[in-house]
């Protein structure tokens, strides 16, 4: 039997949430499966994605095809690595402590990359809102200044019973 792990769609419209399964090629997407290995949600930034390491790596050694998007994920999970150095330890290249280090090594080096994408889009998100706020206040300073100036009295300068009107200061001067 050929089997394929691949992804389940679940989740209402426009918010898909995918379970990750193995399954016999022939069965029909959404039907039945042999083993549930995880989550994956991508809605979420960056997407989550939950999975049963151990599972997923027994059934990528017993020859289980991942689909496009599931091989993805085995990826950035670390399954084939695993699988790679395994593959390196049964031809005798590395020994299975070697091959444990690599590993952990590159786990390290892969949540490093993963929490500093983290921490940029946090970074930028604050950014954005930062600068949306200073917009927003400035288009209130605006509207307030209009809305003053609209509602304030028009007064009218009128001369006093002493006082002559201005125009009438400047001819006599200049007579």
């Amino acid at each position: 039997m050929a089997t394929r792990i691949r992804l389940q769609r679940h989740g209402r419209k426009s918010r898909p949430i995918f379970t990750i399964v193995v399954a016999d090629q022939r069965a029909r997407r959404d039907g039945k499966f042999i083993q549930k290995l995880g989550q994956y949600n991508p809605n979420t930034n960056p997407a989550t994605i939950e999975l049963n390491f151990d599972a997923a790596l027994d059934w990528v050694l017993k020859g289980a095809q991942p689909s496009d998007t599931v091989a993805a994920i085995l990826r950035y999970k670390g399954v084939m690595m695993k699988k790679h150095l395994l593959g390196g330890v049964a031809k005798g290249a590395l020994t299975a402590e070697q091959a444990e280090e690599r590993f952990e090594k590159w786990l390290e080096e892969k949540e490093g990359k993963i929490l500093g994408k983290q921490s940029t889009l946090a970074e930028n998100k604050a950014k954005a809102n930062e600068e949306r706020l200073q917009a927003e206040a400035a288009r209130n300073a605006a509207r307030a200044e209009a809305i003053a100036a609209k509602n304030a009295p028009v007064v009218e300068e009128t001369p006093e019973e002493g006082e002559a009107p201005a125009a009438e200061t400047e001819e006599t001067t200049q007579e």
